[in-house]
């Protein structure tokens, strides 16, 4: 079995977290960085999204980081609220970008920002979800990567919530330790899910068109909640 995205030709990558001050995810951002090359150039342009910490030193540290270690511009998308992420101008600027980094923080600030608590979603929520469908690069990063899959686990209690979705029935553990695995075990049991990807911090997961996987570091995927859990590697997309 092979980990399921929502269809589409863009790349859906998940950091399993670290420090990118400290050089812990500087392998995983190579790797997503060289996708958003391969699609629009060395030019190509990257879109960072506060919601879920809420900070603006986040998102200039990063947008310092990615300048001098690779060379690249980031443009900070001023998504804090609910009614942020119903403006416009703001999908715009999500499409117009090439890559979207979703900074790491509360899962829950990310999902009621985007979502809304209705859960009826909003345009910069469809427009993320169209960089998967048409072409882009969509980056998640510890909590945020669980967000992005068919559930979730809250900061409140630690209640499992519902995702994006972005994952096809599909779970993610952040920051995971081999050996601790009871969280991870506690998602798959979430009505509806029928796999979980466990990833360390500095590890990577890339989903890419077609079921092509590249793993940075390792991971593990797990099928079920007793299912021991298998190392993932990296395949191409399947003929």
């Amino acid at each position: 079995m092979i980990p399921e995205r929502i269809e589409g030709s863009g790349w859906l990558v998940l950091i399993g977290g670290g420090e990118f001050s400290f050089e812990e995810t500087e392998r995983a951002d190579a790797a997503w960085l060289a996708k958003v090359s391969e699609i629009a150039g060395n030019e190509g342009t990257v879109g960072f999204l506060p919601a879920a910490s809420g900070s603006d030193d986040y998102a200039r540290h990063f947008a310092v980081y990615l300048d001098e270690y690779f060379e690249r511009s980031c443009e900070v998308i001023p998504i804090y609220r609910p009614r942020d992420a119903r403006r416009g101008k703001n999908a715009e600027r999500v499409r117009a970008t090439d890559a979207i980094y979703l900074g790491g923080g509360v899962p829950d600030h990310l999902l009621d920002t985007l979502q809304g608590e209705d859960g009826e979603g909003s345009p910069v929520a469809e427009a993320l979800r169209s960089k998967l469908e048409t072409g882009g690069v969509l980056v998640a990063i510890a909590g945020v990567a669980q967000a992005c899959g068919y559930a979730a686990r809250s900061v409140f209690g630690g209640k499992t919530i519902v995702g994006f979705g972005w994952l096809r029935h599909g779970v993610v553990e952040p920051n995971f330790e081999t050996g601790r695995d009871r969280r991870l075990r506690q998602l798959l049991e979430f009505p509806g899910v029928r796999w979980g990807l466990a990833i360390p911090a500095g590890s990577a997961v890339l989903l890419g068109p077609g079921g092509a996987v590249e793993v940075v570091g390792e991971a593990w995927l797990a099928t079920n909640p007793e299912a021991s859990l298998v190392p993932l590697e990296s395949s191409p997309a399947p003929n």
